[in-house]
């Protein structure tokens, strides 16, 4: 199995990036604007990249302000099955976010994108919470 992590560090409370990996106005800005989700464990999050991508996230854990972790259960073949997690820990006023996307069944292409595109991600969270704006698919060039 192989997994993805990355670590990304935000000069903002870790209250401020779990409140934007868990509500819609957060996720909206940074990942998709077109979007249905919950902040309780076993919701079924949706997230939509266009007309016919459709991404959908079981909710598997929740910590405030400490831990996020989705599985998801649609999406292309190759997430599915595959849990998504975020560790959150402040230090000094400053949030250190792990994002972890593990069980994947083997390095392809495709994997090598979402790699790239998690980076994205995070780099989305920390422009939307230090200065109020994301990079959400709309707004992506690809």
């Amino acid at each position: 199995m192989a997994n993805i992590e990355h670590l990304q560090t935000v000069h903002v409370p870790a209250s401020k990036v779990y409140e934007t990996l868990t509500t819609a106005e957060g996720l909206s800005e940074i990942w998709t604007n077109e979007l249905l989700v919950n902040n309780q464990i076993g919701f079924i999050n949706e997230f939509r990249f266009g007309s016919d991508d459709i991404t959908k996230m079981r909710i598997e854990e929740l910590i405030v302000n400490e831990k996020v972790v989705w599985q998801c259960i649609d999406s292309d073949p190759e997430w599915i099955g595959t849990i998504i997690s975020f560790d959150i820990q402040e230090k000094n006023g400053k949030s250190f976010i792990t994002l972890r996307h593990m069980n994947w069944k083997e390095v392809t292409p495709f994997y090598r994108s979402c790699n790239y595109n998690w980076a994205i991600f995070l780099y989305s969270l920390k422009s939307y919470c230090e200065d109020g704006e994301g990079i959400p698919y709309q707004k992506r060039k690809f």
